[in-house]
């Protein structure tokens, strides 16, 4: 996965099939339960709709994306309603000024783009350290269970790929303990639309970690 191979989607005429408006219903009933405390972090933000949206609900958040075009549009976005979200140009595996920050993290298809182990080791271990002990990750990915169609064009450099449930265990394992596994069902909104399995998975960063 490359920052640079989202940069030039965002940068096309057709606008990008996941940027939606609105925030993302899982991230509407995280925060209806209760689920969305302290300091959040919304890694992988993309033009920030789930960010405003918490934002809105009086939440403190931090947003990050690497795709500088969409960091723009969520500023921008941020400027027009009147909420103040800061959004940073980052790369979420290297998350370097933020140790110890964060209470809440939310990842809205972001571990699914990485499709190499190292970048999603480095990535769990970026949060790992930003987080304090205690706190939450709330992950929705695309799940290995869908069939994707290998004919649907991707953006080059996109690692988009389902999930298997291996893969996130030796993610967030030592140093996380895992709270909730589950698979849904929904539409998605990137290349090749349709229903899609998704895994949502909340883990905790262990005290003392």
């Amino acid at each position: 996965m490359t920052a640079a191979a989202f940069e030039e989607i965002y940068r096309k005429d057709q606008r990008a099939p996941w940027d939606q408006d609105g925030p993302t219903p899982f991230v509407v009933e995280l925060e209806r339960e209760g689920y969305i405390r302290g300091a959040v972090l919304d890694a992988g933000c993309g033009t920030g709709e789930n960010a405003l949206y918490l934002a809105s609900r009086g939440h403190e958040v931090f947003a990050l994306d690497g795709a500088p075009t969409a960091i723009e549009r969520a500023r921008e976005k941020a400027r027009t309603r009147g909420i103040d979200v800061p959004f940073q140009l980052a790369d979420a595996r290297d998350l370097a000024g933020y140790t110890d920050r964060f209470d809440t993290v939310i990842d809205i298809g972001l571990f699914h783009v990485f499709d190499e182990e190292e970048d999603r080791l480095r990535y769990a271990a970026s949060l790992q350290r930003a987080c304090r002990p205690g706190a939450l990750v709330h992950l929705l990915c695309f799940n290995a269970n869908n069939d994707f169609d290998a004919t649907i064009p991707r953006p080059r450099g996109c690692g988009t790929h389902p999930v298997d449930e291996a893969e996130l265990r030796r993610a967030f394992g030592a140093g996380w303990t895992w709270e909730s596994f589950t698979e849904v069902t929904g539409r998605s909104a990137a290349p090749g639309g349709g229903a899609r399995r998704f895994w949502l998975l909340r883990v905790r960063k262990a005290s003392g970690v």
